[in-house]
């Protein structure tokens, strides 16, 4: 670095004041001498110049704002003539810097200062951080001013090695501001005045290449838009000539989802939501991927029939014979139907229509085994209500988001089934059947049946939230029916927001009206034959519900009639029989083979299963309706030393334990009842329930295992015609059990007339149909000793005394009186 120093030769200069310009030394700058200053300066220097030999000398100092910088720059006037323009002009070239001191006189109208010269030299050679900052000034001027194609200034600032004339050659930058020239000029050390030269000029490019990446966007956006106008025109152009050629309206395809948002009759919360995402639609390009998700949700959301409703048919009377024209039987589901219509009648009418938010709706949970009209019953309702309908299979659905829907973040996201169910019913009210409830399952993706809570609970549903739309949804006007063939599948929790109606099955009459009413005819028009052509007794069709099927329902009955039907039709085309024809009960053997079902009572009694002692007939509940079991029970020969009890028909632990239960009161009563109990502790017990591949537990088969075993042990035989169930207790008490209805339809399929029941179920006989009753012998008994005396035959060698049925206090026959609890 080089110190700076100071010239002692005193100079008396003329001011030449630069208003808002400085000059650095090495520079040359042409002056307007038209000005008064600029003119009174360069004369007063030439009248100097006439008395001292060289050329005329003036001082450059720059003026900011009135005020003279405490720097100038000692200049010569190189020449004085006409400038481009025609003014009068001076060229002067700058020399070196002067600091200034004292005003002082001289000739002339000029301003004369006294100054001192500036020290400006540099050690030879460079050191290297000096080098290395003239090579990196050098390198960013070439830069610059290759970017402004100045080639010719390139070489000369490369031949510049003194480093305060290329410190100093800034000054040409007409990027530099008037206080960074002046900063420049006075900064006397020529090092550091090249530092600030270099620090300004990098300054310059990093905003120059900033500018010019900013410029290049915008003109890419520029250029992006134009393109984008362009093609949009030309697109529209298309679409006009394709709708000319169609025959179509103009705005028959109008993608203004705006306008439409804004025409629709949404709720105040889905149009806010609505008009959000438009707006994220509007600054969104038409490439990128969230455009046609939200254009996707947008249809949705205007494709939902948020103000549609249907008015509900109030003619209470008219939708009590459309249910009964269309379903037999069936007397609590069609009872809570009318009873509903005629609650939302008088809330219509008191205008109670919404009360806190919620609407009447209803939530029904019908439960009964296959065929017995569960889901062909919501069509009837939505009929009946004059709604629309739409089902909803949730048999081996898994998957939570199909009940709420997905997050519009996935690809291919949808609305959930209750969704989607509204917008395709096209009413906030419609009737929908949420068949087969209790198939659905769960995995990792989550248990649907959770998702359901909400949509059942009459107190929730009414603000319900779809993962999809994520706008609330009133489903508090919706008929929610839903179909279960088994109880205990459906979550304990869904089940509690539900109504509960049981569907036991139909009687055998119920099954004749249904086949003739409503089977029949749609399997004639299904075979291709007419009314007239073919008809069907009733002695045919009893036969047919009675002994070729035997089921709750009603499915196996209608495929047996439409087996008989295309009989009957491929023998009419193969000319074997003529039409018109009716078929009676003695054509069904020939047409359709032998019966399947034979009731046991109907049987040889040779061939009876109960024509041996220790078989018993039991009555038991599946998922299916309502069924006949047999009980059989054997005792090992003593000689083969086998003890305790075996159990076999793939039993359940409470059956098992009934088994023990019923083996350990005969053991500890055996003699009460005169039955040889040694048996029982010297041989091993066997009792087997058929049909083994049929899981089977619950407690009501403990009185069939007494009997089974009363019967092997006293020899006589179990009566033909009787069934019975009930738990059985250790002290001999005959305790409760469910599904009292089903299984007595179940016996009066099986040709049962004697039905034995606990005491305390009697009241459950009011739900059973009163043609059902009058065809069956119900016992009510409360003690296992009764259930022995009814249903054991008496000893074929008369030593047994039979005790007659009123002795025991037992009535012979109830009849069902009403409706009535189940027990």
């Amino acid at each position: 670095m080089a110190a700076e120093s100071a010239a002692f030769t005193p100079l008396t200069l003329p001011v030449l004041p630069l208003d808002d310009e400085v000059v650095l030394p090495g520079m040359v700058v042409p002056l307007d001498l038209s000005d008064a200053e600029v003119r009174a300066a360069v004369e007063a220097a030439q009248a100097a110049a006439r008395s001292e030999p060289g050329k005329p000398r003036v001082l450059l100092v720059p003026r900011i704002d009135g005020t003279h910088a405490a720097t100038g720059v000692l200049g010569t006037v190189e020449q004085v003539g006409r400038l481009a323009d025609g003014d009068p002009g001076a060229l002067i070239r700058g020399r070196g810097r002067v600091r200034i001191g004292a005003g002082t006189t001289g000739p002339g109208a000029a301003l004369w200062v006294e100054g001192t010269r500036v020290d400006e030299t540099v050690p030879d050679p460079l050191p290297g951080q000096v080098a290395e900052l003239v090579k990196e000034y050098k390198a960013l001027a070439t830069a610059w001013l290759r970017k402004r194609g100045a080639w010719q200034v390139v070489d000369r600032v490369q031949a510049i090695d003194d480093v305060s004339a290329l410190a100093d050659n800034s000054g040409y930058s007409p990027f530099l501001t008037t206080e960074q020239k002046v900063e420049l000029l006075e900064t006397t050390d020529p090092v550091a005045r090249l530092k600030l030269a270099t620090q300004q000029l990098r300054d310059h490019l990093a905003e120059q290449d900033v500018a010019e990446t900013i410029a290049k966007d915008v003109q890419e956006g520029v250029d992006k838009q134009q393109r984008e106008f362009l093609l949009r025109r030309q697109l529209e152009a298309v679409r006009k000539e394709l709708r000319e050629i169609n025959g179509e309206q103009e705005g028959e395809e109008s993608d203004d989802y705006r306008a439409r948002v804004e025409a629709a009759d949404l709720p105040e919360k889905v149009r806010e939501a609505a008009l959000k995402e438009v707006d994220k639609l509007e600054r969104s390009s038409d490439q990128s991927p969230e455009g046609s998700w939200i254009r996707t949700w947008l249809d949705t959301v205007l494709e939902m029939p948020w103000s549609e409703r249907t008015e509900d048919a109030y003619d209470i009377q008219g939708a009590q014979r459309v249910l009964d024209a269309e379903h037999a039987g069936l007397e609590d589901v069609k009872e809570r139907i009318t009873e509903y219509l005629a609650v939302r009648k008088r809330r219509g009418d008191r205008g109670l229509g919404v009360v806190g938010g919620r609407r009447g709706g209803a939530v029904l949970a019908l439960v009964g085994p296959p065929g017995v009209g569960k889901t062909s019953l919501g069509e009837s309702v939505a009929h009946a209500m004059g709604r629309k309908f739409v089902r909803v299979a949730l048999g081996g659905v898994r998957d939570e988001a199909e009940i709420r829907g997905h997050r519009r973040t996935y690809v291919g996201a949808l609305p959930g089934r209750i969704v989607r169910a509204i917008k395709e019913a096209g009413s906030m009210n419609p009737v929908v059947l949420l068949d087969e409830i209790d198939k659905v399952g769960s995995d990792f993706r989550g248990d649907p049946a959770a998702a359901l809570l909400e949509v059942l609970d009459p107190a929730q549903n009414h603000t319900f939230r779809d993962h999809y739309l994520e706008v609330e949804l009133d489903l508090s006007d919706v008929v929610f029916l839903a179909t279960a063939n088994v109880l205990e599948a459906i979550p304990e929790a869904l089940l509690d927001r539900m109504e509960l109606v049981r569907l036991d099955g139909y009687t055998e009459d119920e099954k004749v009206v249904i086949a003739r009413d409503h089977l029949l005819p749609r399997q004639l028009e299904r075979a291709g034959l007419d009314a007239d052509e073919v008809t069907v007794d009733e002695g045919a069709l009893r036969k047919l519900a009675g002994e070729y099927t035997r089921e709750a329902g009603v499915r196996t009955l209608e495929r047996s009639i439409a087996r008989l039907l295309r009989k009957v039709a491929a023998q009419h085309e193969l000319g074997e029989r003529e039409l018109p024809f009716t078929v009676t009960e003695g054509d069904l053997r020939a047409l359709i083979g032998r019966p399947h079902h034979v009731p046991e009572s109907a049987q040889d009694p040779a061939e009876r299963r109960t024509a041996v002692p220790g078989v018993a007939t039991g009555l038991a509940v599946t998922g299916a309706g309502g069924d006949v079991l047999y009980v059989e029970a054997s005792l090992a020969d003593p000689e083969t030393g086998a003890s305790g009890l075996t159990l076999t028909g793939q039993l359940g632990d409470v059956m098992k334990e009934s088994a023990q239960i019923a083996l350990s009161f005969l053991r500890s009563h055996g003699a009460e009842l005169e039955l040889p109990v040694g048996d029982l502790k010297d041989r091993g017990a066997h009792i087997h329930f058929p049909a083994g591949a049929v899981p089977k537990d619950g407690p009501s088969a403990g009185v069939t295992m007494t009997t089974a075993l009363a019967s092997l042990l006293s020899g006589r035989l179990v009566r033909t015609d009787v069934a019975m169930t009930g738990e059985v207790s250790l002290t001999g008490r005959v305790l409760p059990i469910g599904g009292v209805k089903q299984k007595l339809l179940a016996a009066h399929r099986a040709g049962i007339t004697t039905v034995i029941i606990p005491k305390r179920n009697e009241p459950d006989l009011d739900d059973v149909p009163a043609e059902v009753l009058d065809k069956l012998d119900v016992h009510a008994v409360t003690d296992v000793r009764q259930v022995l005396e009814l249903a054991l035959a008496p000893a074929t060698n008369g030593a047994e005394r039979e005790v007659p049925v009123a002795a025991m206090g037992v009535p012979p026959r109830l009849s069902a009186l009403g409706e009535g609890a189940t027990g």
